[in-house]
């Protein structure tokens, strides 16, 4: 059975330029849990660090851009708002990919600490040069 006190952890980084959020999110998630790896054990924090890159520059296919929308919740009542992923997508473009990251996490606190893993910048460059993360490539890329 493994431990959590000898992870052996990399950083990695993704370029999402040009790539399709659902499919880059599910390679992120797979990432931050440790699935790749042969130790994986689902109930503990296996998985790598991941830092992506231009986010900015994220794909959305079909009418999504239009039609999906993000909502939050202020807690009070009619608290309910919603902005459209083509104004997200604008103004904030790490939160799009670190909704879908979250959704495809569990539900738990082994999945909020997961989420802290990941590093998500809007433009080519990220302040976590001196960790010497590696660049991931995707496999059957267009």
């Amino acid at each position: 059975m493994p431990t959590t006190s000898s992870p052996d952890r990399r950083w990695r980084v993704i370029d999402a330029q040009g790539k399709v959020l659902g499919r880059l999110a599910t390679q992120i998630a797979v990432m931050l849990r440790g699935k790749d790896k042969p130790i994986f054990t689902p109930h503990l924090d296996r998985g790598d660090f991941v830092v992506v890159i231009n986010a900015a520059k994220v794909r959305l296919t079909g009418k999504k851009l239009q039609q999906k929308r993000a909502f939050r919740h202020s807690g009070y009542p009619g608290g309910l708002r919603s902005v459209p992923y083509e104004r997200l997508v604008q103004t904030h473009p790490d939160r799009v990919i670190q909704a879908a990251v979250r959704g495809m996490l569990p539900k738990t606190t082994l999945g909020r600490r997961l989420l802290k893993k990941l590093k998500v910048y809007t433009g080519p460059t990220h302040p976590h040069a001196a960790q010497r993360p590696q660049p991931v490539e995707r496999r059957g890329e267009e």
